[in-house]
C-alpha cells in the first residue's frame, strides 16, 4: 500500500502548541508519511485562541505539509471509514481526558473517536499525549484500558536533563518523544549521556 498516513488530532486540552510544534516538523514526518491529514475539535479552536492567540481553521487551511484538515464533526469524511485506515498511525496531541474517555470507552461519537477506534482495531499506531494533571483514578484507568487496546500513552511531561533554556525546548523534548514512537529520525532534544 505504499508509505502510511499520518492523521493528528487536536482537542481541547491545554498544550496546542505541541501539536503546532508537530505540525512545523511536517518536512520530517513526510520523509515517512505520504500524507498528513489533521482533525481539530470545536474546543481546540478555543484553546488555540486562549493559548496561542491563533485561529486555528485558518492556520491550518495554509498549513505546509498538511494534505487534508477536517472538522471534528465531519463524520462523512474518508476518515470515517477504517477502510480508508489500513497503513495509517495517528497522534492525538493535546489530548483531552474526555477524548480519552471516550476512546477507552469505545464511544465513537465524532471523528476523532472514531478514527481512533479505527486505528486500534487494525493495530496501528495510536499515539496519546494528554497534559491533564492531577489524574484521578478514573482517568489512570482509562489510560490503562488504551495501553491495554494497543495505543502509546506519552504524558506531556518533559525531562530536564535536557537542560532546556526555553519553553521551546520543553516542546521540542515532547514533540521529539512522539517523533521517537513514530520511528521518525530527529535531532530535537539531546539523548541521555553521562
Amino acid at each position: 500500500m505504499g508509505n502510511p498516513s499520518l492523521i493528528i488530532a487536536m482537542t481541547g486540552a491545554s498544550g496546542i502548541i505541541y501539536a503546532l510544534r508537530l505540525l512545523e516538523r511536517s518536512s520530517l514526518l513526510k520523509s515517512k508519511y505520504r500524507e498528513i491529514h489533521v482533525i481539530y475539535t470545536s474546543n481546540a479552536v478555543k484553546v488555540a485562541l486562549h493559548e496561542e492567540n491563533l485561529d486555528l481553521p485558518g492556520f491550518l487551511s495554509k498549513a505546509t505539509g498538511v494534505d487534508a484538515v477536517y472538522r471534528d464533526d465531519d463524520l462523512t469524511s474518508r476518515l470515517a471509514s477504517s477502510s480508508n485506515l489500513v497503513s495509517t498511525d495517528m497522534v492525538i496531541v493535546p489530548a483531552s481526558m474526555n477524548t480519552v474517555a471516550k476512546i477507552a470507552n469505545g464511544i465513537q461519537d465524532n471523528l476523532v473517536t472514531r478514527v481512533a477506534d479505527s486505528i486500534l482495531r487494525l493495530r496501528n499506531r495510536l499515539i496519546v499525549v494528554f497534559r491533564e494533571t492531577p489524574l484521578s483514578a478514573i482517568d489512570l484507568f482509562n489510560l490503562y484500558r488504551l495501553a491495554l487496546s494497543g495505543a502509546i500513552v506519552v504524558p506531556a511531561s518533559p525531562g530536564f536533563y535536557i537542560r532546556p533554556g526555553s519553553v521551546e525546548d520543553l516542546v521540542d523534548f515532547i514533540v521529539g518523544k512522539v517523533l521517537d514512537v513514530l520511528g521518525v529520525e530527529h535531532n530535537l532534544y539531546k539523548r541521555w549521556a553521562t
